[in-house]
C-alpha cells in the first residue's frame, strides 16, 4: 500500500524510450503513465489503455486479483482526488498570451473549459515562464475518452484564441487535434 516499508516499497519502471512508466508505492499504489514530446495524443491513449491491460493481466496471473474497481465509483484510489477513472490527461504547452493577461484569467478560462492549470514542475512545483501543465480537472464520472477529449478542446480552444490574436496560419494545425480521439470510433456519450 501506499508508503508502506519505506524507502524500499518503492520504485519506478519504464520502457527504454521512457514513454510508458509504471510508479509504484508514491502517492497512489499503482501509478500507470503514458508520455511523449509532441502531440500524438491517440498514440499516447493507446500505449496507456495497452499498458494498463497488460499491468493488469500481470497483477491477475501473480496474485489471482484484479484492480479494485466499483461499478459507480470506478478505480479505488489513495487519493480521493483520482477516484473515478483516476486518469489525468495533460499537455505542457507555452501560452505566453495567458501569462500576459494573468494567470488568475488562466484558471478562470480553465475552470470554464473543466481543465485546471498547472506549473510544469508538478502539482505543488510551481510555476517558471509561460509553460503550463493543462489537464482535465475531473475524473469521477466521466470516461477516459471523455477526459482526454475534454483536454484536447480546451487546449485547442486557448491556443485558438492566442493563435487569432496573432493571425498565424498555425490554426489549422491545432484544428486537427479536435477529433483526434472520437475518429478512432469512441463518442463523447460513453
Amino acid at each position: 500500500g501506499m508508503e508502506r516499508d519505506w524507502p524500499e516499497g518503492r520504485g519506478i519502471f519504464h520502457n527504454t524510450e521512457k514513454t510508458f512508466l509504471v510508479w509504484v508505492n508514491e502517492e497512489d499504489q499503482l501509478r500507470i503513465i503514458s508520455m511523449e514530446k509532441g502531440g500524438d495524443v491517440l498514440g499516447v491513449f493507446k500505449r496507456l489503455a495497452k499498458g494498463i491491460q497488460t499491468v493488469g493481466d500481470s497483477v491477475k496471473e501473480e496474485s489471482g486479483k484484479e484492480f479494485m474497481l466499483d461499478e459507480k465509483y470506478g478505480y479505488v484510489h489513495s487519493c480521493p482526488t483520482n477516484l473515478g477513472t483516476g486518469m489525468r490527461a495533460s499537455v505542457h504547452i507555452d501560452l505566453p498570451g495567458w501569462t500576459k493577461e494573468s494567470v488568475d484569467k488562466l484558471k478562470a478560462r480553465c475552470e470554464e473549459l473543466a481543465l485546471q492549470p498547472r506549473g510544469t514542475r508538478g502539482e505543488s512545483g510551481g510555476q517558471t515562464g509561460h509553460t503550463y501543465d493543462i489537464s482535465n480537472k475531473h475524473r469521477l464520472g466521466y470516461s477516459e475518452v471523455q477526459l482526454v477529449q475534454t483536454m484536447i478542446d480546451g487546449v485547442t480552444s486557448s491556443m485558438k484564441k492566442i493563435l487569432l490574436s496573432r493571425r498565424s496560419t498555425a490554426c489549422k494545425e491545432i484544428t486537427s487535434l479536435d477529433l483526434l480521439i472520437l475518429d478512432e470510433g469512441s463518442t463523447r456519450d460513453t
